[in-house]
């Protein structure tokens, strides 16, 4: 029922972003093209990938959430790592071109950029929108620990930004026609867009490096030294070794091992692992754990 609910709301958290850039990328690309703004060029082409990553996002969970089967015997979880990456890909092809336009109109060819409220308007409107489905998406990643739903929230949040920059430039190429001692300011959409553009490689590279993390099964940050801390608490564990921690997605394996008085009964060695498990799980909610008890050794053993 729990796993039910949780795809429930993370497929209609990823299916209202699909809305949502849908709806920004159609109004972007119309004042963009109306205005023959980069800025608001860029932000459309960052919205388009914001929408193919979306749908990507949308599509991860739907099939993350799914039970381990015969062929995937730790879950789906990966989707959602995977998903992540390649919204990096795409964030980082948008900037190739922002940055290639930019330059060429700073520098090789002039464009008439006609400032009007509608392009204010689209920006204010973006922000908006923005705004509120980044705090829903953070509130739902949170929730069920989505780095695919956090991925999307990154989206939104950095749109915030690069919307904000955007009208920053129009303001200025605006007051560069107003003011003919700042006509130096009609550069300013050029720039702005470029400010846009390192915005995103920032977010790219940092989204980037975390889920390639993922990828190759680093440990969650801190988590291996507070299973390590939680284990040698038992009076019962003389010693704890051999800890593997991993994260599929949003769920989390722990396997180790321990060492206990080789008298327990097999009944007694069971129940200590299943305390040792719900303490784990206590720091790792929903952390699918495995502990394996090793006897005491023999105080007379010898060792070569």
């Amino acid at each position: 029922m729990n796993n039910t609910c949780s795809e429930r709301e993370k497929t209609k958290a990823a299916s209202s972003s699909v809305i949502a850039a849908v709806f920004l990328t159609g109004i972007k690309i119309v004042v963009g093209i109306m205005t023959g703004s980069l800025g608001i060029l860029a932000e459309a082409a960052h919205s388009a990938l914001d929408l193919v990553a979306a749908m990507i996002t949308y599509l991860s969970v739907r099939v993350s959430d799914k039970p381990a089967d015969r062929e995937h015997l730790y879950g789906h979880g990966k989707i959602e790592n995977i998903s992540a990456f390649i919204e990096t890909l795409l964030l980082l092809a948008t900037c190739v071109w922002i940055i290639y336009e930019a330059v060429e109109r700073l520098f090789f060819k002039t464009v008439h950029v006609d400032i009007s409220i509608w392009a204010f308007l689209v920006m204010a409107i973006s922000i908006v929108v923005d705004v509120s489905r980044s705090r829903m998406l953070y509130r739902t990643a949170r929730k069920y620990n989505s780095q695919a739903l956090e991925a999307d929230a990154l989206h939104f949040s950095t749109d915030v930004w690069s919307s904000s920059v955007v009208i920053l430039g129009l303001a200025c190429v605006l007051l560069g026609k107003r003011y003919g001692n700042l006509a130096f300011l009609d550069k300013a959409d050029s720039i702005a867009a470029l400010m846009v553009a390192v915005i995103v490689v920032y977010v790219s590279f940092k989204l980037g490096a975390r889920t390639i993390r993922a990828l190759i099964d680093s440990a969650p940050a801190g988590l291996l030294e507070q299973v390590s801390s939680v284990v040698e608490r038992f009076p019962e564990v003389s010693d704890c070794h051999k800890i593997r921690v991993r994260a599929s997605g949003p769920q989390v394996f722990v396997d180790l091992h321990i060492i206990t008085n080789k008298d327990k009964t097999l009944e007694q060695a069971h129940a200590l692992t299943e305390e040792i498990e719900s303490a784990i799980r206590s720091i790792a909610p929903g952390a699918d754990v495995t502990v394996h008890p090793e006897p005491t050794p023999d105080s007379n053993d010898n060792t070569t």
